[in-house]
């Protein structure tokens, strides 16, 4: 049976694409096993593959032999009853340059009828997957071929701060492969992963990116797949949800036709609007924010703190306050 196992990556919110997660092992719950529902081979009997596609040539004789095809995750796992895509193929390629798809089979233990002969079987098990040669002779039974698939997977969430959760809408995952071309790039394995999405993969280590809405709340991490397990990842984002609005006085409706920039720090620009109350998810840091209506511009300075959700709103009149530094300024177009 596949093992279960739980991690918790404590991950600093950035921009710059160099900063890495860190794990922290927690206890298995009885919940964990719930992320393995696919694997039905958990919690329910051996069922057959649904068999696809069938064109075994029979030989002169005109009988064919059945094959049995297992797959384990690991060496030492359980044989697997679900989620596997089985296909035959004939060793010499077809006038297309591809080789010939003879039978194809999804589920768990796959039986073939299959002509003594040459024939390369692939087994897939999400993105891992292997292929064997396998020759069916013409006399004597043929055994039963177990193939090891050294794979594992990952369910990957975040939250925002030490632990607000965050709308699964807002989230979504890309996951490369660990080695870095020259460029500096990393090859995309899988994009726009849904949190709480089981992902399967051969084992090994990848570098898993989170964004948590759209502008610049982003972090990353090298997580590693066990064969024979599952392995739960938590990214910390250290940002907030932002909602912007120009305002007559502190509390009021948010003025409609408001055009916003929002710089870093820095003098950046992080993103541009056009809306009465525009909402976005900022990485924890010192802003500003600029509101264009009609020939006057606005201002505003803000910080956002991790997991602190705010309303931060940007007066048409200078402050009584001396510290809210919010201006009026002249367009000068």
């Amino acid at each position: 049976m596949p093992v279960i196992h739980k991690a918790l990556l404590k991950v600093t919110c950035c921009i710059a694409p160099c900063m890495l997660g860190l794990f922290a092992a927690l206890p298995a719950s009885a919940q964990d096993s719930d992320a393995f529902k696919s694997f039905k081979q958990l919690d329910g009997p051996a069922k057959m593959p649904k068999v696809n596609a069938f064109s075994g040539t029979p030989t002169a004789s005109g009988y064919l032999k059945e094959v049995r095809f297992d797959a384990k995750l690991s060496a030492t796992s359980d044989v697997m009853q679900e989620g596997l895509a089985w296909r035959v193929f004939s060793p010499i390629a077809g006038p297309d340059g591809k080789l010939p798809l003879i039978a194809s089979a999804n589920g768990g233990s796959a039986d073939f009828q299959l002509s003594p002969g040459d024939y390369f079987v692939n087994v897939a098990f999400g993105r891992a997957g292997l292929t064997k040669k396998l020759t069916v002779p013409d006399d004597g039974e043929v055994s039963r071929q177990t193939l090891v698939l050294d794979a594992g997977g990952f369910v990957l969430n975040a939250v925002a701060g030490t632990d607000s959760r965050i709308p699964p809408t807002q989230l979504s995952f890309s996951v490369y492969s660990s080695d870095v071309k020259a460029n500096g790039d990393r090859s995309l394995v899988m994009s726009d992963v849904k949190p709480n999405t089981m992902v399967r993969l051969a084992a090994g280590t990848y570098h898993v990116v989170s964004n948590y809405g759209d502008v610049n709340a982003v972090v990353r991490a090298d997580i590693q797949v066990e064969a024979g397990k599952l392995t739960q990842a938590v990214l910390q984002h250290k940002a907030a949800q932002v909602n912007l609005k120009l305002v007559s006085q502190p509390g009021g409706e948010a003025v409609a036709d408001t055009a916003w920039s929002l710089l870093t720090a820095a003098g950046d620009v992080v993103n541009e609007s056009v809306s009465a109350y525009p909402t976005m998810v900022l990485a924890e840091g010192d802003y500003l924010a600029v509101a264009r209506n009609k020939d006057k511009i606005y201002q505003r300075d803000f910080s956002v703190k991790a997991g602190r959700n705010a309303d931060v709103e940007v007066l048409m009149r200078a402050p009584q306050a001396p510290d809210q530094r919010n201006e009026a300024i002249d367009d000068p177009d």
